[in-house]
């Protein structure tokens, strides 16, 4: 699998990471203008890490879904074209303002991501969703999403198991999970994103369109 343009593997202190180029934002190392991608605090860097083939090259415009505080939403915007990030929550979203201020190209928006029709007057039809709601529905949010991206375009969403079902088996709970998802869209690929986050699955798929 190779890395999406502007995202390399580099050294840091002698361990080599995932790195890309822009304003450090969570404490990470840095090397020059390069900032650690740390998989531990990324459900898409884990995603980049394990090998899954997320189908990105770089400079796509990404509807982002969960942003929190834009620990990952960062990355994305170093290497990415427009980034609409969407974080339902004010008090991260105070620190994803901050993000924002040092990239021209993501752009905070304070909606949940189960209502679509609340920014659907904002983002432009995008290449990539990027999916990371810990929230129950997460296959549901994912369907509901699916109208902005373009018809070749890809969802690389992040299922917390325990988000659904605190008590339920992890695989019986993504099993119900990618069958929400399979309304709108063919699954490419699944993996589990053990080591670096417990009981996740990381999927990505195409939309399922005539």
């Amino acid at each position: 699998m190779s890395l999406p343009d502007g995202v390399e593997r580099r050294d840091f202190d002698g361990e080599t990471g995932l790195a890309t180029r822009g304003h450090p934002e969570y404490g990470e190392r840095t090397d020059g203008e390069w900032r650690r991608w740390d998989p531990h605090r990324s459900k898409l860097g884990a995603m980049l890490e394990l090998g899954l083939d997320t189908g990105l090259e770089g400079g796509e415009t990404v509807l982002y879904l969960g942003a929190a505080a834009g620990t990952t939403a960062s990355h994305v915007a170093d290497f990415a074209g427009p980034t609409y990030a969407v974080e339902f929550a004010p008090r991260p979203t105070r620190d994803l303002l901050d993000v924002a201020d040092h990239r021209g190209n993501l752009f905070p928006l304070l909606k949940d991501a189960r209502e679509p029709a609340t920014y659907a007057h904002v983002v432009e039809p995008v290449d990539v969703v990027v999916q990371d709601v810990a929230t129950r529905g997460q296959g549901r949010v994912a369907a509901l999403n699916e109208r902005f991206l373009r018809p070749d375009g890809r969802l690389l969403a992040a299922i917390k198991a325990r988000s659904e079902d605190v008590t339920a088996d992890a695989d019986a709970v993504f099993a119900d999970v990618l069958a929400a998802v399979e309304d709108e869209y063919e699954v490419l690929a699944t993996e589990r994103l053990d080591p670096y986050h417990d009981a996740h699955l990381g999927v990505v798929a195409r939309p399922r369109r005539e």
